[in-house]
């Protein structure tokens, strides 16, 4: 199937993520509104990660999400049960409707649910190759191993040349792209963008990279270099969502003009305060606070009890 996408007529050229354009005019212009980013997802009802995580982690840093949904997941906050895709032609659809009407910053792809959907994404992403693409790779060990493999081909194949950051778990990148790794060593960073880089991908960042004493580092690299890396002392908790919080922000970050490094250190500890604020709704796993910061302030003791409740919104002070 051929799909035929009208670009926007003033698509804002990304340029290189680490060194935005500053001209004068053009960011004037894009303070007006929020920078919009098309996000490629499934539906989540547990709130965990897909299109309602990326909605609420971009909002809070100041992005407008526009959302394709992909498919839903069968699931409860402990496990995924089970996920039913889209028809292809219908995420096309949602996609094209929306591009003809909005110039988007920036697209972000998590999971797709078909090889059929991954080639749709794609043809829409090479459409628009100003546009850089943020491609999140979860952990899919839920899934049948039957339908693992040919997904992972067809990202691998297909979307990888499109996007310009990877993000992903360490061990999920290692055992994706470097199948056959012998090393004595677990591979690095740079292990790992090299691989991604071999399908055209300038950025990885690799996160969960376990550390003595506790801790766990998540690097940026790329096919030459380790560009930024962040190290986080390991919570006593199991946590789902993590990583659709962590590509969600950056996602919006990025869009919004910041450059990688400073994008990729501010969404990394965006991730980190979600997490120490985390909550368990359920019986199954914590899930990630992307509004920690609206929480009220801890003042109970000034507070009147007889007063009428006040449900004026925060002031949104984490807009970059």
């Amino acid at each position: 199937m051929t799909i035929y996408l009208l670009p926007a007529d003033k698509t804002r050229k990304p340029g290189d993520l680490n060194d935005p354009s500053q001209d004068e005019g053009e960011l004037a212009e894009r303070d007006l509104n929020p920078p919009c980013v098309l996000v490629f997802n499934a539906s989540d009802p547990s709130g965990a990660g897909g299109l309602g995580a990326d909605a609420l982690a971009m909002a809070s840093v100041g992005a407008h999400v526009l959302p394709v949904v992909t498919g839903a997941y069968a699931r409860d906050t402990a496990e995924i049960f089970d996920h039913f895709p889209f028809d292809e032609e219908a995420i096309a659809e949602q996609a094209r409707a929306i591009l003809e009407d909005v110039e988007v910053q920036l697209i972000k792809v998590g999971f797709a649910g078909t090889p059929e959907a991954l080639s749709t994404i794609a043809e829409t992403a090479a459409d628009y190759p100003e546009v850089p693409v943020v491609a999140y790779m979860p952990n899919l060990s839920w899934w049948d191993e039957n339908l693992i493999e040919p997904y992972l081909d067809a990202f691998r194949e297909l979307v990888l040349p499109q996007t310009t950051v990877l993000v992903g778990n360490h061990s999920t990148l290692w055992r994706w792209l470097l199948p056959d790794w012998n090393g004595e060593r677990p591979p690095g960073a740079r292990d790992i963008a090299k691989a991604a880089g071999e399908f055209g991908v300038p950025y990885t960042l690799v996160t969960g990279m376990v550390l003595p004493e506790q801790f766990i580092d998540n690097v940026l690299a790329s096919p030459q270099s380790v560009l930024a890396n962040e190290k986080y002392e390991r919570l006593e908790a199991v946590f789902a969502g993590a990583g659709d919080t962590l590509s969600a922000a950056l996602a919006a970050l990025l869009a919004s003009g910041t450059d990688l490094v400073a994008a990729t250190t501010e969404a990394l500890a965006y991730m980190d305060r979600c997490l120490d604020a985390g909550f368990r709704p359920g019986m199954g796993h914590v899930l990630p606070d992307r509004l920690f910061w609206a929480e009220p302030e801890d003042d109970e003791d000034d507070e009147d009890p007889d007063a009428a409740p006040d449900f004026a919104l925060p002031p949104h002070d984490t807009r970059h």
